[in-house]
């Protein structure tokens, strides 16, 4: 488990806040990053492993022109598969990993293309999608590398959204857990 997973787990506990996960380079080790930590259970939802480019389209709701156009390595294609799974699993928060890890390249992309994204809640006044971002990623390294690494990146963009929508109960239960009043 990272300490990434970690902090995820522990602020949406904290929060009251639900995770969804829809990955394809990762296949997997996204959720598999955040099952490992003690009490996942109260924040995750489940994840789509949506390896095939087909699938991002009939199980994440990813638009079949942008796919057909673009190929499933593109940052639109991220932000859709976030939105998708959020809405499919019915979470408070979707995060999405979409590139190419190699050996090869794949819709004109280099090795080492990577795009993550977050899909959050809506906003109750106008019901439009809060905290949503998408982050381009250029790495560098071997298969498992790469793959790696876009699990931390995702973890790290999804901290950095909740991280500005403070519930101001966090600060409260971090002091008490060190002792604090």
């Amino acid at each position: 488990m990272s300490s990434y997973a970690t902090d995820v787990v522990e602020l949406l506990t904290v929060r009251g806040e639900t995770l969804a996960v829809a990955e394809s380079l990762t296949g997997g080790l996204v959720a598999a990053d955040i099952t490992s930590v003690p009490g996942a259970s109260k924040v995750f939802r489940g994840s789509v492993t949506a390896y095939a480019t087909d699938l991002k389209h009939r199980l994440l709701g990813v638009d079949a022109t942008l796919l057909a156009q673009r190929g499933a390595v593109d940052p639109q294609v991220a932000a859709q598969m976030a939105a998708g799974v959020r809405e499919a699993l019915g979470a408070d928060w979707g995060i999405a990993t979409t590139g190419v890890a190699g050996p090869e390249p794949q819709d004109g992309q280099p090795v080492g293309t990577v795009y993550v994204a977050v899909a959050g809640p809506p906003h109750a006044e106008d019901g439009a999608t809060g905290g949503g971002k998408t982050a381009a990623l250029r790495l560098n390294g071997d298969r498992a590398d790469i793959r790696m690494e876009s699990v931390r990146s995702v973890l790290a963009l999804l901290l950095e959204r909740t991280a500005g929508e403070h519930t101001g109960n966090e600060r409260a239960q971090d002091t008490e857990r060190n002792g604090g009043f």
